[in-house]
């Protein structure tokens, strides 16, 4: 145990993952987890592990205010650590990094990230690395394109960033499937598309799948693995129900190789598409914590405090094993599955629609914990209702 209490930050306090790094963190005696976010208040913020609450300026929009009022908190707080757990806020921190003195952000150096989110860089890096991907080709706007050219169809449109930083703010962007070269034409006219960089890609048949990894400095400490089984909305999207899985040895292979190659530090999970015949293909990789911490938590790996350890020089012991079948439920994110899933002309069957409700109602209470509302720390599964129950009425 250290001798001195550390002081963590913890952003992006509305994130379901920010509430995971709030639990993990807050219960261990040496170290004050303080949260914030852009609200008023927030779901971490209202969780008995953070011990005060901020509402700081948008990160997205007033960029340099948020920066102004970092700088601020981590002097009158004595901050030792900042734990961003949005894609906008780990890059405007890391960007920034060597002003914000001795306090630490437990992730690569900005340039190490972006490479590994711009996702051009990223299929560079695996062909060098030897990484099945799908094939791609780069374009630095729609201009370059003649789309009588393209000839296989669906095809992926996939911008080179899914968060690109403007003189105006933070542009969001968006990946789209094309199925013929009228829906091209259309999707190409949008603003990130005629503007910035993108890659045309084949489209993989199959299912998502990831691997999760920390590393310290180049060397692996632990992977982990997940399934998942409910999604908002139901046809692909947020996971509301998932279990731990065995690591599969062919995406553990390429996630160790990508990496290895990447001399990585931090927390990443590496997402794939495995095709009808078993084969898996790169798809991204995303750098910071993810929606379904809590479940990899539960099942052993306590990544938050791992990467703590880790980032204080403690040397945590490798963690090479799991308990797999272990269920992680997101109430009211599943609930809305179920009400996407039986309301009228929604494209289910009967039969899907009344297993829906029965599996619904039926969560192998043994296997499955709830993500946000826990015995120990309810106040967070208040705040989610009543939040859900303001967003009904309006």
């Amino acid at each position: 145990m250290p001798n001195k209490k550390s002081t963590i930050l913890v952003l992006d306090a509305n994130q379901r993952s920010a509430l995971a790094v709030v639990r993990s963190l807050g219960r261990h005696t040496y170290l004050r987890v303080i949260t914030a976010d852009e609200a008023p208040t927030a779901l971490s913020g209202s969780s008995r592990y953070s011990a005060q609450y901020f509402q700081h300026p948008s990160a997205a929009h007033e960029p340099e205010i948020f920066f102004t009022w970092l700088t601020e908190i981590i002097q009158s707080e004595k901050i030792d650590w900042v734990f961003p757990t949005t894609e906008i806020s780990s890059r405007t921190v890391l960007q920034l990094n060597n002003q914000l003195g001795i306090c630490r952000i437990p992730f690569a150096s900005y340039e190490t990230v972006l490479a590994l989110a711009d996702k051009w860089s990223l299929v560079l890096l695996a062909e060098k690395c030897g990484v099945a991907y799908p094939e791609s080709r780069h374009f630095n706007s729609s201009a370059e394109i003649d789309e009588r050219q393209v000839t296989q169809y669906p095809v992926v449109i996939k911008p080179c960033l899914s968060r690109i930083r403007t003189p105006s703010g933070w542009l969001n962007t968006t990946v789209h499937v094309a199925n013929d070269v009228l829906q091209l034409k259309l999707l190409l006219e949008k603003p990130y598309l005629r503007n910035y960089p993108f890659i045309l890609q084949e489209f993989i048949p199959g299912h998502g799948a990831g691997i999760f990894a920390l590393y310290d400095h180049g060397k692996p400490v632990t992977f982990f693995a997940h399934k998942r089984l409910r999604e908002k909305p139901p046809a692909g999207g947020v996971s509301t129900l998932s279990e731990s899985a065995p690591l599969d040895p062919q995406m553990h292979g390429m996630a160790k190789k990508l990496l290895d190659a990447a001399e990585w530090h931090g927390v990443a999970m590496i997402e794939f598409r495995v095709d009808p015949a078993g084969k898996a293909y790169l798809m991204e990789v995303n750098t910071r914590f993810w929606g379904s911490l809590q479940l990899a938590i539960d099942a052993g790996v306590d990544f938050p405090h791992l990467l703590y350890r880790v980032c204080n020089e403690e040397n945590p012991q490798i963690v090479d094993k799991y308990s797999t079948g272990r269920r992680l439920r997101w109430l009211l994110g599943d609930l809305d599955n179920l009400l996407l899933t039986v309301r009228p002309r929604s494209g289910y069957s009967v039969f899907q629609k009344l297993r829906a409700v029965v599996r619904f109602f039926i969560p192998h209470p043994f296997s499955t914990r709830h993500e946000i509302n826990r015995f120990d720390d309810l106040a967070p599964a208040w705040f989610e209702l009543k939040q859900y129950i303001k967003n009904l009425l309006n």
